[in-house]
């Protein structure tokens, strides 16, 4: 691990050793992993990361761990798909998907549990531990089951119940708090306190656990033959997925992976544009971008998306200042457009989204409409969670086309009333 040089509060930039810590004891900024640039390069090629297993490791040059064995359920490398049909109804030329629900637990968590769990393991944790709106409770159970480390998760009470049973069959601690994310994120920054022998991934370990998103921009840019994409629309919930995409991008750059963006390597914008998208229900980071504000104001949570239902974003104003920067925007959609966005995604392309997805999907549509998007740029939409975990938000919105009797006629008829069949297409079949 001699390429990480430790740690760097992102405010007042004191230095600290790579262990677990999460805020600067002087300023109480947040800490960062710092990088030996020279040293990775040195390390990092184009052919060895070719040659690294088919997930996120074969980043691991890239990541913040030493040499054992990794904590894996094989997370990473998942599709990225060329959306043209979605293009088509949003009016873009080149459009990607980078369709994480195919991770292993069904989101992109897998990715930042396995890279934090990898150091907690290397600092000697025995339990792992979060506060979670969902899907980073799916991820850190299973992987705690995996590496044989005990689990205990906290979860609003209120969550879907599809995210409670995929937490709890791994058999570790599964607490419901009575309140939102916000109020169950600061319950574990207390525990985190009494129980310093608990690797809180989103705590004390959060550093390590935040560099997993990189690994989001890695894998688009080698998937697209080693290209950048001119513009990335990003879901916002703490926005550190959003910051470190972004980091992600600048990494390769930096590493000489990929030309950059007008071939300045040393561009202060940096080498991709980046949106963000939030829920009308919860948006304080795209509500401060519209104000055009410097600060963050957190709100109270009320949207079906509840995966990105943080009222209080610990990286809200990091996020604001990446998108400002790279020249992007963040925009917010409704709970309905959200539900619209899901069904077209699904549609058109095949991938069937939580709620968050249809968060980012409507909100590309949006940025679209007003010109932000252009149908210029090579764009690629995350898609970071499975639909099947959300499956409550349309419990009254779909439904079978119709219920017939095992009959061709009615077949026929059902279909005709659909406008599935034309004329002659009914009659034929009713004969």
């Amino acid at each position: 691990m001699s390429h990480v040089r430790g740690l760097t509060c992102r405010e007042c930039g004191r230095a600290y050793a790579a262990e677990a810590l999460h805020a600067c004891e002087f300023c109480f900024g947040p800490l960062e992993v710092s990088y030996d640039y020279d040293e990775m390069a040195a390390a990092v090629s184009r052919e060895a990361i070719a040659a690294g297993p088919p997930n996120l490791w074969r980043y691991r040059e890239l990541l913040p761990v030493g040499e054992g064995d990794p904590v894996s359920l094989g997370a990473g490398f998942t599709p990225l798909v060329r959306a043209d049909r979605l293009a088509a109804e949003l009016g873009l030329g080149e459009l990607w998907v980078k369709d994480d629900t195919r991770n292993p637990t069904g989101s992109f968590k897998d990715r930042v549990v396995s890279v934090a769990l990898t150091k907690a393991r290397e600092l000697g944790f025995k339990v792992a531990a979060c506060a979670s709106t969902g899907n980073l409770a799916n991820s850190v159970a299973a992987h705690a089951a995996r590496a044989g480390l005990a689990s205990v998760v906290l979860v609003p009470s209120d969550l879907e119940r599809v995210k409670v049973l995929t937490t709890a069959v791994f058999g570790g601690q599964l607490l419901a708090v009575e309140g939102n994310y916000d109020d169950v994120n600061r319950l574990c920054a207390e525990l985190a306190s009494d129980y310093p022998d608990w690797a809180f991934v989103n705590v004390n370990v959060r550093p390590y656990y935040a560099e997993g998103s990189k690994t989001l921009a890695f894998e688009v840019a080698e998937q697209l033959g080693w290209r950048l994409p001119d513009h990335v629309v990003v879901p916002v919930a703490s926005g550190s997925q959003l910051t470190k995409i972004d980091k992600g991008f600048r990494e390769l750059v930096r590493l000489g992976l990929v030309a950059a963006r007008g071939g300045h390597e040393d561009d202060p914008a940096g080498p991709v544009r980046i949106s963000g998208a939030q829920p009308e229900g919860c948006s304080p980071v795209a509500t401060a971008f519209r104000a055009g504000a410097d600060h963050v104001r957190p709100v109270k949570p009320d949207t079906i998306a509840k995966s990105l239902a943080i009222g209080d974003p610990a990286d809200g104003w990091y996020a604001l200042e990446v998108v400002r920067r790279t020249g992007g925007a963040l925009g917010s959609v409704s709970d309905a457009e959200v539900l619209e966005a899901i069904r077209l995604l699904a549609r058109t392309e095949g991938i069937f989204a939580e709620t968050a997805g249809g968060v980012t999907i409507a909100t590309l549509a949006r940025l679209a409409r007003e010109g932000v998007v252009r149908d210029d740029e090579r764009v690629v939409v995350y898609v970071t969670g499975n639909g099947l975990k959300t499956v409550e938000a349309f419990s009254d919105t779909v439904a079978p086309t119709a219920t017939i009797r095992p009959r061709l006629d009615e077949v026929a008829e059902a279909l005709g009333r659909s406008g599935f069949l034309g004329a002659g297409d009914h009659e034929r079949e009713a004969r």
